[in-house]
């Protein structure tokens, strides 16, 4: 199981901010689309950019900005910013049947290069959905000491 603090609500285009280590909140940025299922980051993490490890929540359930979910990894999205990886976690409300499958590859891919389009100066690229034992070990390479 993994704690993942809410940032954005499924299709909403307010983004906000928290300082990822104490959870304060810093402000709020909108994008260009709404998006498609909650997103937040893993708590306890430190990706090579820095910031937490990135979560999509795929549920249909209503999460709130600031809600800190318990869930279970399901899969890990290949994603790259200017050649630097920046995989996002695919988790899931433990109980919950979610199917891991290509329509899913591709509405998460449709939405992440409408709102990278806004950034012609950043090249992103969105590969593959690795299973959930990938999700895991990015996560544990990940883990605050």
């Amino acid at each position: 199981m993994i704690k993942v603090c809410i940032e954005v609500e499924a299709g909403s285009c307010e983004k906000h901010r928290y300082n990822e280590k104490t959870l304060e909140y810093e402000g709020t940025r909108w994008t260009s689309r709404p998006y498609p299922y909650p997103y937040g980051f893993v708590l306890g993490t430190s990706a090579a950019d820095g910031d937490n490890v990135d979560c999509y929540l795929i549920t249909n359930e209503r999460l709130t900005s600031g809600m800190i979910v318990e869930c279970e990894p399901i899969g890990l999205l290949e994603q790259d910013e200017d050649g630097e990886v920046d995989h996002k976690v695919l988790a899931a409300i433990p109980g919950q049947d979610i199917e891991v499958a290509q329509g899913l590859l591709q509405e998460l891919r449709d939405f992440i290069y409408a709102v990278f389009a806004q950034f012609p100066d950043v090249c992103v690229r969105v590969g593959r959905i690795l299973p959930p034992e990938a999700a895991l070990q990015h996560i544990q390479a990940c883990r605050d000491a």
